[in-house]
């Protein structure tokens, strides 16, 4: 059997006598779930090299050392594929996800996500890991997406979401000139009744809370850099659906009519704006690295296909821009 870099701990004098479930739970942070796995693991959890009940009392100077099971994504066909990776050691993978692209296989798609390539270029390098993504992005989102190479690491950056402690950033083109220059959107989203797939702003909602910031204005848009409180479904989407600026290229939220009434149709959306896609780009990730317990910060540029839009959106009405 195969282990993971264990992660280890000595008991420093405060701690004499400490119930080693202390040290587990309150030191290194081991979630109920992952501490039930390792009990059933046979050198899950040690002192000084023996395996130990968590009901010990502890000793100043002893080694704990925690070892996980390596894993693997046997379910994942391995595919070749370009990969943007941002970030990568050990524990981590950081990659900026392109348009288009899958992060999980799905029904209907077994194939061409980004599970797909990443599970290949690990088994290239000969390490074996499970994927493990510790947030989604929307198929046609692009940017910024952090992979956990075992659960502990997934465990802990969870949790930092859940804590609303994980910086996420997005750019996004929308319809129209806010008002504005920034401000916050707190309005509850539910899935709609009548289309379950779609999610809409509801007073019987989950809280949903969306900060925004104006980036640059043009004539008929504006580019807005966003970040979230909250991480409902598409909840950028429908909150800037939500203020009446929908995202530039959204086909699920409606695409916004042109100053002659027309709805922008998807066969001209690549001639009009330069992209197929709606306009969102997760271009700023930041969180505390797990192990090293260090703040650390990844910034995915804004893809070919967002400036080519921007250069559609010129006019000689523009404000003062600043290259994002």
């Amino acid at each position: 059997m195969s282990y993971y870099k264990p992660l280890e701990y000595i008991v420093p004098p405060e701690e004499d006598g400490f119930l080693l479930r202390t040290i587990l739970q309150k030191r290194l942070m081991i979630s109920r779930k992952l501490l039930s796995r390792l009990k059933l693991t046979e050198q899950g959890i040690t002192v000084n090299g023996e395996r130990k009940y968590i009901n010990v009392k502890l000793r100043a100077g002893d080694q704990v050392a925690v070892r996980m099971e390596a894993e693997s994504s046997d379910d994942i066909l391995p595919q070749p594929m370009d990969l943007d990776i941002l970030y990568e050691d050990e524990e981590l993978l950081v990659l900026n996800k392109e348009a288009g692209r899958i992060v999980h296989p799905t029904h209907g798609h077994y194939t061409e996500t980004l599970a797909n390539g990443v599970v290949y270029y690990w088994m290239q390098k000969g390490e074996s890991f499970r994927f493990r993504p510790v947030h989604r992005l929307d198929q046609e989102t692009s940017g910024a997406i952090a992979v956990a190479k075992n659960p502990y690491v997934h465990q802990q950056i969870s949790e930092q979401m859940q804590a609303h402690q994980l910086k996420k950033e997005y750019i996004a083109l929308v319809h129209g000139r806010l008002p504005e220059e920034e401000g916050t959107v707190d309005a509850p989203i539910d899935r709609d009744p009548e289309s379950p797939h779609i999610r809409i702003v509801t007073p019987a909602g989950y809280s949903a809370i969306t900060h925004y910031r104006v980036e640059r204005r043009f004539a008929e848009a504006t580019m807005v850099r966003l970040w979230l409180e909250t991480g409902r479904t598409h909840q950028i989407r429908v909150h800037m659906k939500h203020l009446g600026h929908p995202l530039i290229g959204d086909k699920l939220y409606g695409l916004y009519p042109t100053a002659a009434g027309e709805p922008v149709s998807e066969a001209n959306l690549e001639a009009d704006y330069g992209l197929s896609r709606h306009a969102l780009h997760a271009i700023v990730l930041g969180l505390t690295h797990p192990i090293r317990k260090q703040w650390m910060e990844f910034c995915a540029p804004l893809p070919e296909d967002m400036r080519r839009c921007t250069q559609r959106l010129q006019s000689p009405d523009d404000d003062a821009a600043q290259d994002v």
